[in-house]
């Protein structure tokens, strides 16, 4: 019998090296100035939900029942995203991404100078929780048409082999902001006193906001439209589209794209935002915290790094459940090291929980981007980005409180919540499949892909050929 035919392969590298054009250079630099910008906003604000705002704006109020209230405030943001994404989605998929962007990024600039600037309750009384809660508002419909916008702008600027990890720069926009929120926050917790951090200090991250606007908006004009939407404006004037016909045709998509993020970010919120209350009520003082989640999130931004290196090479969908499964993990232990009191071990499981949530978050960018077509791609993208938010996101602090009050400060529900949470994710990822390019073009994923399979005749030449 005769062998069969040996088949060449190319074997890939994990760190591509293909150029990137100036355009791609400056997207990335914008993507990730305005995204850092965009989350450290929410970050700050979602660390003073935590210490502050209970105090200073629902003072009145028992102090369970001001935390509670002050975590409500803290999901109106998430419920402002869908919105958000409807409808800078909508405007961005009809007239661009750059716009959008630029219209996004000075609302959540203005919004978070304003909630700097706000008197606390006991001057104005009411209007300063109903200020708040409209500024925390505003911030969410900016971030619900930034988040998925700056991906966009990025990807489709970026060359095809490397789309996944510049998709994966801006999502380092969240730990990086986290980093310097708790940085900051660590700095004037511990160098004034509890009273002036109460009184003023908290307001500092929120008025630097007008320079990085500045910044931001220098850096924005400088990028041009994408490529792959120059290329589609003629498929989006075909196609008259609007977020019911996006839904319509790619709803079940839409849902299970939301099912397959939830462990990302209802691990982050559980985290980064309830565990701050939790670590301070047990034991670890308002320095010690920040600086646990700064760390943390120090390591999780080296996460995303490789992430977005690895799913380029083996596949969104399989870097989001990699990332996952560490997540049901941390949910099993989190509690129990937590309650030990030990800074080292409290450190290690929230810096464990975070690096395994951003490493699955690297390959969100590029999956639900790919899972839509052009015309419909800001809008598709950003309902289930925002709806997984709005979902998983937005209560999970709340709900944590919530079952903590009432169970006397057990934390077994909230671990229940967060596994079962977490297996159905899984379960629904084994399931589906990775989307096609940007271009519409079939994925092949793995170290190794044919040299056939390549489409690049020049590639029988290279080094990296193997024959298997």
């Amino acid at each position: 019998m005769s062998q069969p035919t040996p088949i060449p392969y190319l074997k890939r590298p994990v760190r591509t090296r293909t150029p990137a054009p100036r355009q791609a250079k400056r997207a990335v630099v914008s993507g990730t100035f305005g995204s850092a910008l965009e989350w450290f906003d929410f970050a700050v604000y979602g660390a003073m939900s935590a210490t502050v705002f209970p105090v200073v704006f629902f003072n009145k109020l028992d102090p369970v029942i001001g935390l509670l209230a002050s975590f409500a405030t803290f999901g109106v943001g998430f419920f402002a995203r869908p919105l958000g994404g409807i409808v800078f989605g909508h405007l961005g998929d009809r007239f661009g991404r750059r716009k959008i962007l630029l219209t996004t990024f000075i609302l959540m600039g203005a919004a978070s100078m304003i909630i700097g600037l706000l008197p606390p309750y006991s001057s104005i009384g009411f209007i300063a929780p109903l200020a708040l809660v409209l500024m925390r508002f505003i911030q969410g419909i900016a971030l619900g048409g930034e988040a998925t916008g700056a991906q966009l702008m990025t990807m489709e600027h970026a060359p095809e082999d490397r789309r996944s990890f510049y998709g994966a720069l801006m999502a380092m926009g969240s730990p990086i902001s986290q980093v310097l929120a708790n940085l900051m926050l660590a700095v004037l917790s511990g160098v004034l006193s509890g009273e002036a951090f109460l009184s003023w200090g908290w307001r500092v991250p929120f008025l630097l906001s007008i320079f990085l606007v500045a910044v931001g908006i220098y850096i924005r004009l400088k990028v041009e439209e994408t490529p792959v939407f120059k290329e589609g404006v003629r498929e989006v004037a075909a196609e008259q589209t609007n977020p019911g016909t996006v839904m319509k045709s790619h709803g079940l998509t839409i849902l299970r794209l939301i099912l397959a993020f939830a462990p990302i970010v209802i691990t982050f919120y559980i985290v980064s935002v309830f565990g701050i209350s939790y670590l301070t009520s047990h034991g670890f003082s308002q320095s010690e915290t920040f600086t646990i989640i700064m760390i943390s999130n120090f390591l999780s931004v080296i996460a995303i790094w490789w992430g977005g290196r690895l799913s380029d090479v083996y596949g969104r969908r399989r870097i989001l459940m990699i990332g996952s499964a560490g997540t049901l993990l941390a949910a099993f232990i989190f509690f129990p090291v937590a309650d030990l009191g030990s800074f080292p071990l409290a450190l290690g499981v929230v810096a464990f929980a975070l690096v395994s949530a951003q490493f699955g978050n690297a390959g969100q960018g590029a999956l639900f981007a790919e899972a839509f077509p052009t015309h419909m791609r800001y809008t598709g993208s950003a309902l289930a980005l925002t709806g997984a938010n709005l979902i998983f996101a937005a209560p999970a602090p709340f709900l944590a409180s919530w079952l903590m009050t009432i169970t006397a400060g057990n934390t077994v529900s909230i671990t229940i919540f967060w596994v079962v949470t977490i297996i159905a994710a899984l379960i629904n990822m084994l399931f589906m499949g990775d989307g096609r390019t940007l271009e519409g073009k079939p994925h092949r994923f793995g170290r190794y892909v044919p040299v056939h399979e390549t489409g690049d005749p020049n590639v029988q030449t290279s080094t990296n050929v193997v024959v298997r």
